[in-house]
């Protein structure tokens, strides 16, 4: 009997120590504190997803100490993996960590919120910008966009492509997005690359460490990813019905945002193609107003997300305004945050199989194939009239990737030389 009161006594010894290095199985923090903390984030963190996770990587892993380096590192890598905005679910992650679903409620919107709210206030004063200087400078916002993709574009050809075999899956890519316009090109590069990936990727499998225990049970999981299910397959039906606005009516924004949220891998400005192909090709928006909040997104801080606040507060043939901005937002966010609380739970065995890490490698590249494709149309073409346009957005793009320049001022110089060339 002693020895075996030893041995508890010993397992509960070591249990303490695991949980001094690993976060708590069950909530430490309260939603109003992770508010506070990501409302902080919220209207400062400027520069995209890759900042974002810097920027929570010095909040809440050096100064707060809510999860550690290993913990941290595969919480950003389930949320790569996923469908999605990635540093919004990375935020919804920590938050569900440290005070249960309502923390992870508060996480995402306080670090949505500030960027959401701009972006609806420049949708409800876009008519200010159809002439004149307001006009020079939403041509300087398309320039910026032009820049800021071909750095997304650099940026993960060197990650996500570092070898032959993905850069021909990225080129293949292009070519279906070619051949199969609008959304159905991007799919199907998407499903290509990753049966290409299964087929030409694979490698011995990565040592990956233990994931942060997070309190959601596999039932959770479950219902949370046949919610994400019945909306994927439902929403099409109900909006294809829904008689309001020739086809753009609530159910449709919904339908429409959820999808795009539904099937870009990568976050960030991969969103652009698919928000194009569902809000643009159907006439609910202009290029150019496409474009010129794409652009003026790049300005605040949040995640780039929230353009599509932009986007549902536009949308035509009548305008929704505020009811159509908390439709997009919402929409467009609620399918990647339904698969992080569906994943988690089994993450931990899945990431370690060898077949889901070569699909994976496959899928990343077509990503930026689809991007690529993106960045020449609609963004070049759109913005890019003459040879002074282009040697603004090559400063845009040098200044971004060479100088390092936060995209806020690289956003301010592109309207006041547009001005000035106007």
């Amino acid at each position: 009997m002693k020895d075996a009161d030893a041995a508890v006594r010993g397992d509960r010894a070591a249990d303490a120590v695991a949980g001094s290095e690993r976060p708590a199985h069950a909530p430490q923090g309260s939603p109003g504190e992770v508010f506070r903390a990501f409302l902080k984030l919220g209207v400062s963190a400027f520069g995209g997803p890759i900042a974002h996770l810097g920027y929570f990587h010095d909040e809440f892993v050096t100064r707060r100490r809510w999860v550690d380096e290993a913990g941290y590192a595969d919480l950003v890598a389930l949320c790569q993996f996923l469908p999605g905005p990635a540093s919004s679910q990375v935020g919804f992650a920590l938050g569900l960590m440290r005070a249960g679903p309502l923390g992870a409620l508060a996480a995402w919107t306080a670090f949505t919120l500030p960027s959401a709210i701009l972006l609806i206030l420049f949708a409800a004063g876009a008519s200010a910008f159809d002439s004149g200087i307001g006009a020079a400078i939403v041509h300087g916002l398309k320039i910026v966009a032009v820049a800021v993709v071909a750095q997304a574009v650099f940026g993960m050809a060197r990650s996500l492509c570092p070898d032959r075999t993905r850069a021909t899956i990225a080129v293949a890519a292009v070519v279906a997005v070619v051949a199969l316009a609008g959304s159905l090109g991007q799919i199907a590069a998407i499903v290509m690359g990753g049966l290409a990936g299964l087929w030409f990727c694979r490698t011995e499998a990565a040592v990956l460490p233990p994931i942060p225990m997070v309190s959601v049970s596999r039932t959770a999981g479950l219902v949370a990813l046949g919610v994400f299910a019945v909306l994927l397959i439902l929403l099409p039906i109900f909006a294809a019905m829904d008689p309001a606005a020739n086809g753009a009516g609530p159910v449709a924004l919904f339908d429409a945002f959820y999808r795009a949220g539904a099937l870009v891998f990568g976050g960030g400005h991969v969103v652009l193609p698919l928000l194009q192909a569902f809000v643009v090709e159907p006439g609910w928006a202009s290029d150019d107003a496409f474009l010129a909040g794409y652009g003026a997104a790049q300005a605040v801080p949040g995640p780039l997300f929230t353009f599509a606040a932009y986007l549902g507060a536009i949308a035509s043939p009548q305008g929704h305004g505020l009811p159509g901005a908390v439709i997009g937002l919402v929409a467009i966010s609620l399918p990647g945050l339904l698969l992080v609380v569906a994943a988690l739970p089994f993450w931990d065995e899945f990431r370690r199989r060898v077949a889901a890490q070569a699909a994976m490698r496959g899928a990343n590249a077509a990503v930026v194939g689809i991007l690529g494709a993106a960045l020449y149309d609609p963004v070049f073409v759109s913005a890019v009239r003459g040879p002074a346009d282009f040697a603004l957005a090559l400063a845009g793009f040098v200044a971004l990737v060479v100088w390092k320049a936060p995209p806020w001022t690289v956003v301010l110089a592109c309207a006041l030389a547009s001005i000035a060339i106007a």
